[in-house]
């Protein structure tokens, strides 16, 4: 569920997307909302991002993109294939509205969405707190959007834990993996510790060091060498189901 003011926020930042490439600064966003601060801006950016309509994409700049939307823009695009504009923020009465909980890649039409799929594999669960070894059951696939994958091999696992929750990855979401061997500082990861421990975390190089980086203050910092990680994958989407 949705209440206005984050269903009028989630249709700005789409309207910019999709006319700029890029979503508004917080600053836009304070202006168009009639807001005094950008703090209300950040609890609704919050609300958004919990409840899947949202994502954050590391390291760039105003890394905001919309993954679902509200049903009655979902009604709307499957009837005319296109977002309806939003350029200010309007009170339309009502205070409640009911959100589209079903899978949806960023910014794509409900005619889209409904060509073909792809299935990968589910490789099992992988920690996204204290490293455990993950399961691996390549007889298990799961169908996701071809709008989510670049090039190269892909899988996806089920996520067990809360470390990387600031990052917008809670317990229980899928996560879409590209397999490669490298990453770039920041990057969030699949790491094989030891050769037998794998977990979900932000790589961070210093020096001769290699640092696992969870996304919750709870957590603390990994320090491994560089013998004692290896990358088996990045990051690049994401599917929650409620």
């Amino acid at each position: 569920m949705l209440t206005r003011k984050q269903h009028d926020l989630l249709l700005f930042i789409m309207d910019r997307l999709n006319k700029d490439g890029v979503s508004p600064s917080f600053e836009e966003m304070k202006v168009a909302a009639g807001l005094k601060s950008k703090s209300g801006i950040h609890r609704l950016i919050k609300a958004l991002s919990d409840r899947g309509f949202i994502r954050h994409m590391p390291h760039r700049a105003r890394a905001i993109d919309v993954i679902r939307l509200p049903d009655d823009q979902v009604s709307a695009r499957a009837a005319a294939d296109q977002t309806s504009p939003c350029n200010d923020f309007q009170n339309t009465g009502g205070n409640v509205i009911r959100g589209d909980f079903g899978a949806r890649p960023r910014r794509e039409t409900v005619a889209e969405i409904a060509q073909e799929s792809v299935s990968i594999p589910l490789y099992g669960r992988i920690a996204a707190g204290t490293p455990t070894e993950a399961l691996n059951d390549p007889s298990r696939h799961i169908d996701i959007p071809p709008s989510m994958l670049g090039r190269g091999n892909h899988y996806a696992l089920k996520v067990d834990g809360d470390s990387m929750i600031e990052a917008g990855i809670h317990d229980g979401d899928t996560v879409v993996i590209e397999s490669c061997n490298t990453a770039d500082n920041g990057t969030i990861v699949v790491a094989l510790v030891d050769n037998e421990e794998v977990t979900l975390k932000r790589l961070r190089r210093h020096g001769g060091s290699v640092a696992l980086e969870p996304a919750n203050a709870l957590y603390k910092t990994r320090i491994c060498g560089p013998d004692q990680v290896k990358v088996q994958g990045r990051l690049v989407g994401l599917i929650r189901r409620y």
